[in-house]
């Protein structure tokens, strides 16, 4: 199975998750104050597919812009944070994700969790 097979299977054209950028932004750096190369390794961990710097940097600043993130310089690294502005907002995020997806938690299983799950009933 070539590559660009591979891509599309996990792809689909009805869902788009360009959308969700700003709220993984969020909610990753809810967890952990992080820099802009930790952030895109880690979405692009959960994406399971690279950001490249040109993703990752507009959102920062457009997320920086509406106040709800902030950095701190250590050294050459910018070091982003939630604002209490952007607690607010993820809150509200959280809420909104909950009532789109309320009754789906039982179908959102990831296909790791589902081998392991095969695995044992065997």
């Amino acid at each position: 199975m070539s590559k660009k097979t591979k891509k599309t299977e996990k792809c689909s054209e009805y869902l788009e998750l360009k959308g969700f950028l700003s709220f993984l932004i969020l909610h990753e750096l809810s967890l952990k104050s992080l820099c802009g190369d930790e952030l895109s390794k880690k979405i692009g961990e959960r994406k399971k597919a690279s950001l490249t710097p040109g993703t990752i940097y507009p959102a920062l600043k457009r997320l920086r812009k509406k106040k709800l993130i902030a950095y701190k310089r250590k050294g050459r690294k910018k070091v982003y944070s939630l604002t209490e502005l952007g607690k607010e907002e993820l809150e509200k995020l959280y809420s909104l994700f909950s009532t789109y997806f309320y009754g789906l938690k039982h179908k959102i299983v990831r296909k790791s969790a589902k081998k392991r799950a095969g695995k044992k009933k065997k």
